[in-house]
């Protein structure tokens, strides 16, 4: 069985086999978890975890109990390298689904990172496109419409699974809730549910319990605006 972590970075970087292994074994300690499960929490001391399968999101609490999501982690996805130096999270992680993680040791991070420049290049290359993904997010929430912000982050998990093979040509399913979109966009589940309806009006979404379905990518991204160049696909990174 393949590795979604070995198969992700291999994407950013030419990759010896002893590369692979390394990464390989680096992914020898992990666990299934239930959806919902906190990885660890804003405070504790920091550790890197990979998702080796199921959905997870970073997350914020506030003061009022309010959550804001800051990041989808998919199959292959690893917590960003500064989680990794430094002495405790700045925030939190949980599984959106049932999932496989692996935690990698810190020791064991910094060590791949010194010993091995092609993995260094290749992990920080991911730390880019994270980045774009987070300048993605400033601008949906100083910028664009309600409507234009759910209908971005929507396009950008489609072309974001379909880069890492998860779906192909669509329709794309996302394994959760308006509940859970509601928080990832900053906005109340009664807006949320007002802006998904218009959506699924326009031909452009579908919804069942527990999911978010986009049914006509192409629609989506006209009403998002979406430019995937952000994301340094694949197929973006080799040509390139």
């Amino acid at each position: 069985m393949t590795n979604p972590f070995v198969d992700k970075i291999r994407g950013y970087a030419p990759l010896s086999r002893d590369d692979e292994q390394l990464l390989d074994d680096a992914c020898h300690q992990s666990r299934s978890l239930p959806p919902g499960h906190d990885l660890i929490r804003e405070g504790a001391p920091s550790a890197v975890f990979v998702v080796l399968a199921g959905w997870a999101c970073r997350y914020k609490m506030l003061p009022d109990g309010g959550r804001q999501i800051i990041a989808f982690m998919m199959p292959g996805d690893f917590c960003d390298l500064h989680a990794g130096v430094l002495a405790e999270m700045d925030h939190s992680i949980a599984t959106l689904t049932k999932a496989r993680i692996a935690t990698i040791p810190r020791a064991r991070m910094e060590a791949l990172i010194d010993a091995r420049p092609s993995l260094s290049k290749a992990f920080w290359w991911t730390q880019l496109v994270d980045e774009g993904v987070l300048r993605a997010t400033i601008v949906s929430m100083g910028r664009r419409t309600t409507m234009e912000r759910v209908a971005h982050l929507l396009c950008e998990l489609c072309f974001r699974m379909r880069n890492i093979g998860l779906t192909g040509d669509g329709p794309y399913e996302m394994p959760f809730s308006q509940i859970v979109l509601a928080d990832a966009v900053g906005l109340t589940p009664v807006h949320t549910n007002r802006v998904v309806k218009k959506l699924r009006e326009a031909g452009a979404l579908e919804m069942r319990p527990g999911s978010v379905i986009v049914s006509d990518l192409a629609r989506l991204a006209k009403i998002a605006g979406f430019d995937d160049n952000y994301l340094h696909g694949r197929l973006n990174h080799r040509s390139g």
